[in-house]
């Protein structure tokens, strides 16, 4: 007599028993096999290599299961602590590489301008949607590397560029005339997180959402 044929008729006798008390555990397979034991054929009993199999064959699905729901506690754990950090960020700013601009708490516009190459000359110019340059600034020489930028958010008259987000837009040559391709990245404010059960936590911005890894520097 086979494990599975007690199954069997242990199932059909208890097609009465609660829907929640469908899954066979540790006491329920000991009950089966000691069952098994007593029902055996006495001039046949079951081979001790058999039982071993099925003993082996029981605690391998049990302990897949009890590892399952270790890894889903983990990973419970582990979005809560994610979650946590990047929390921590809301209210400050975040620089991240775009071309476009989006002002900040007090409307001021930062960012940088990252030079492949030495340049002689330098000009930044910020662009609304219309076309229109609401703020240019000659940089002059530039050597390689990082160049910080930053405006009020103001023109000459003092009035404000409105909260506009704005393209930037810049121009550099090198020694021989030659253009040089920079590569932009804005500051802009970290209004809040997104963190979906499944899927990446996600910082909100005026520029979208952005992955906390995209960060260039926090501010």
């Amino acid at each position: 007599m086979t494990l599975s044929s007690i199954t069997g008729t242990s199932a059909s006798a208890g097609a009465t028993a609660p829907a929640g008390n469908q899954a066979l555990g540790m006491t329920d397979f000991l009950k089966l096999m000691t069952t098994q034991l007593k029902t055996q054929d006495p001039f046949n009993p079951m081979d001790n290599s058999q039982m071993a199999a099925q003993m082996a064959q029981f605690s391998s699905v049990a302990g897949i299961a009890e590892m399952n729901a270790s890894l889903k506690s983990l990973a419970s754990d582990l979005g809560a602590s994610r979650i946590g950090d990047a929390a921590s960020w809301i209210g400050r700013s975040a620089l991240v590489t775009s071309d476009t601009a989006t002002p900040l708490a007090d409307g001021s516009y930062a960012g940088q301008i990252a030079l492949p190459a030495a340049a002689s000359a330098v000009t930044l110019k910020l662009v609304d949607g219309d076309g229109n340059v609401v703020h240019s600034a000659d940089l002059g020489a530039r050597g390689a590397g990082a160049i910080d930028f930053a405006w009020d958010g103001k023109d000459a008259e003092g009035a404000s560029a409105g909260g506009r987000a704005l393209k930037i837009v810049v121009s550099a040559r090198d020694a021989n005339g030659a253009s040089i391709t920079p590569a932009a990245a804005s500051w802009t404010a970290i209004g809040g997180v997104q963190s979906p059960a499944s899927g990446a936590t996600k910082l909100v911005t005026p520029l979208g959402l952005i992955d906390p890894a995209d960060t260039i520097r926090l501010g």
